[in-house]
């Protein structure tokens, strides 16, 4: 793993994205829950392959401004930069974008977990 990791996740809009069907406002709009869940995603899988065997990431902080509306129907992506390393934690320089431009921006931190591990501490 290494600062400079990039992978950018894409989709079209679909209602189920819209903040009136998450319930996170009342138009038919792509609602900022669905913005941080693609930033997440991209994030996610950007240093998935880069993990030992046994080893996953789960979010831990999630600080992004939601800067335009994007209507269902249209595209969307989400690009995950990695900028920092501090052991486990990892730090993400995060963009959403659609078709007509920038609709997102922030930063997104990442823990790397042993999966095994983390679920024996929530059996307990």
């Amino acid at each position: 793993m290494q600062i400079g990791m990039s992978y950018t996740a894409e989709k079209q809009v679909e209602h189920a994205d819209s903040a009136a069907a998450m319930g996170s406002g009342s138009v038919a709009v792509f609602a900022t829950p669905a913005m941080i869940l693609l930033m997440e995603l991209a994030a996610r899988d950007c240093v998935a392959a880069a993990l030992p065997e046994g080893s996953t990431t789960v979010g831990t902080v999630v600080n992004v401004r939601h800067m335009a509306a994007t209507p269902v129907g249209m595209r969307v992506s989400a690009t995950a930069n990695l900028i920092e390393i501090d052991g486990r934690r990892l730090v993400f320089e995060v963009e959403a974008k659609d078709e007509n431009g920038i609709i997102g921006k922030g930063l997104h931190e990442r823990a790397v977990i042993d999966i095994e591990r983390f679920m024996a501490k929530l059996a307990k």
